[in-house]
């Protein structure tokens, strides 16, 4: 009897520790933007973003009003945003892939640009195009700095990796045959400070580490599982990497290394109860991870009402069971 009555303590006491509400959200109305990038400025504590559907580039505030950064015609859709190592730009990746709402068949997967804005003024600094570096198809999805300045940006659709450097000039960095997939390839990417990127591939859900100084050296990092439909990366500690997986598992993932990124297992992950809408991005804010709901699969389903409000959620990355 006292063994029944202390296991129901234990399951009570463990069914409490999961917790069965989402987390925390900044809800932002942006009518039709459908933003798939974040990025968090601790300066101003604003975040920026960007707009698959519209082009726009964005920003909201910590009580959640968004307003327009910057407006362009020419842009049919935008996706990763990243501030810039000097703390005064932010730069976006631009091109018109598939969700836009001006998409015209003179861009249709032929534009990619790298944008720079002036983050406090809104005008437009940086206008980089990309396309010409790489015969194809062209989705210009993410992007990040290394200590030089160098921007490296994924191509979802050529599955390379552009190198830009701080003068503009435009380089194909890694052309690699592990990288190439059908449909959405290399997405979420982030410089690690012991010089190499790590970049995710959506069509693979694989994670490669590729040689910053011989970019021709590309492992595959060796994981439990695979991410297909792996979208934003967040590098929050040297050995702590944060996937963003939407698709249909909409969950965020920790993975943990003990080798230097030659292998890596799952430390920590969100939950069901989190409720992530399409998570596409992740940013670090006041040092929590948060996470851009692009609600994407509102634009593959025709009798879907166009949302007018998103949200930024704060990722609560539970630790999972040690495997022995």
């Amino acid at each position: 009897m006292k063994k029944t009555i202390l296991l129901s303590i234990l399951l009570a006491g463990c069914a409490a520790a999961i917790p069965d509400q989402p987390t925390a959200r900044l809800e932002f109305s942006a009518p039709e933007t459908y933003p798939e990038g974040v990025a968090y400025d601790s300066l101003s504590k604003t975040y920026f973003v960007s707009s698959a559907r519209l082009g726009k580039i964005g920003k909201v505030s910590a009580d959640g009003t968004y307003s327009e950064l910057y407006s362009d015609p020419s842009l049919k859709s935008t996706y990763g945003v990243r501030l810039h190592p000097d703390g005064k730009r932010v730069f976006v990746c631009a091109g018109d892939a598939n969700y836009s709402k001006f998409t015209s068949a003179d861009t249709r997967k032929k534009m990619a640009r790298l944008i720079g804005i002036d983050r406090t003024t809104g005008r437009k600094t940086d206008d980089i195009d990309l396309s010409g570096a790489f015969p194809g198809d062209h989705f210009p999805n993410d992007l990040d700095f290394d200590q030089q300045n160098n921007a490296y940006v994924t191509d979802s659709f050529s599955n390379v990796i552009y190198k830009v450097s701080p003068a503009g000039k435009v380089s194909v960095f890694a052309d690699n045959p592990i990288f190439k997939t059908k449909g959405v390839g290399l997405n979420g990417i982030v410089v690690h400070p012991s010089g190499y990127l790590l970049v995710v591939s959506s069509g693979t859900g694989s994670i490669y580490k590729v040689n910053l100084q011989r970019p021709e050296l590309v492992t595959k990092v060796m994981t439990e599982q695979f991410f297909v439909n792996g979208d934003g990366l967040l590098l929050t500690k040297p050995d702590k990497l944060v996937v963003v997986q939407n698709g249909g598992s909409n969950k965020i993932y920790e993975l943990s290394t003990k080798d230097d990124w030659t292998s890596a297992k799952l430390s920590k992950s969100t939950l069901v109860a989190d409720r992530f809408t399409y998570p596409s991005t992740a940013t670090m804010a006041e040092g929590k991870v948060w996470v851009m709901n692009a609600n994407f699969s509102e634009l593959t389903d025709s009798t879907s009402v166009p949302s007018k409000k998103f949200a930024i959620q704060h990722a609560r990355l539970m630790p999972l069971p040690t495997k022995k």
